[in-house]
């Protein structure tokens, strides 16, 4: 596995390797990160991946100087699963003195999280358009836990003409159904113990609409009888493209929801069949 930090690295050992799959990450990876580098691997080609605490998608009051960071463990994970190339640059790689441009994709980003997080998603579809333009990979893979962050760079992949394909896993879960996420670090033993009911509130979303009910705001009422004693950021069912709140639910809907625990801010998703 060849590791590198500088974009004419990443360049030259690109060159190398033929067609890539890429997965983008912030790094102090698990195994959610890992399934996605098991897919990518499993499609065929070369694998690559990016570690990169990305700056630029950070609120002034969020969480990037406690972001949780192991480069060495995320490394040899890496090379277990049999990744072939991992770039790893700083921000001054990444926005060297001068770097002024910024992607910004339109109303689907000032929705949900960019309602609640303003400039967040003009940092990552910068970062990712970057990120391809350095690797230029066929593929390019992203969780589903992250709904709103894969529905967005398919709508900047498709306006800019980028020739990539995006390629969205689904959620990877603990025993007890909370997401994987990074942050998860962050809880407490007794915010822990609470977590799960995120999930939980989906899936009362998700069996009021097996059992029949088609109204939006019944199925939002549903999932946040599961929240109580929570701080509630919001409770989505929205058009899974456009995120477009919904009055009547049909077959793929995005329930979605996001709710803090103390500091810690924590998001979760599914798909209504």
């Amino acid at each position: 596995m060849k590791v590198v930090s500088t974009i004419a690295e990443a360049r030259a050992a690109r060159a190398a390797l033929g067609a890539l799959g890429l997965v983008p990450t912030m790094g102090y990876l698990h195994d959610g990160h890992l399934s996605l580098v098991a897919q990518a691997k499993a499609d065929g080609g070369a694998v690559a991946a990016t570690i990169f605490v990305n700056p630029t998608q950070f609120g002034p009051n969020e969480d990037l100087s406690r972001y949780p960071r192991d480069l060495e463990r995320d490394l040899r994970l890496l090379e277990a699963a049999g990744v072939d190339l991992v770039f790893t640059p700083t921000p001054e790689v990444m926005y060297p003195q001068g770097f002024a441009t910024r992607i910004e994709a339109g109303a689907i980003t000032e929705k949900l999280e960019g309602a609640v997080r303003p400039g967040h998603f003009a940092g990552v579809c910068t970062v990712v358009a970057k990120l391809f333009n350095i690797l230029q990979p066929e593929r390019a893979y992203f969780g589903q836990k992250d709904a709103q962050q894969c529905a967005v760079i398919r709508r900047m992949v498709a306006d800019l003409d980028v020739p990539v394909e995006i390629k969205v896993r689904e959620t990877v879960r603990e025993a007890d159904g909370l997401a994987l996420s990074s942050r998860n670090v962050y809880l407490s033993p007794d915010q822990r113990a609470a977590a799960p009911a995120l999930y939980q509130a989906l899936l009362a979303a998700k069996a009021a609409y097996r059992g029949g009910e088609r109204r939006a705001e019944a199925l939002r009422d549903a999932a946040k009888e599961k929240l109580s004693g929570t701080v509630i950021d919001y409770v989505s069912v929205a058009d899974k493209v456009t995120l477009d709140e919904l009055e009547l639910v049909t077959d793929g809907a995005l329930v979605s929801l996001a709710v803090r625990f103390g500091a810690t801010r924590l998001i979760d998703n599914l798909i209504l069949t």
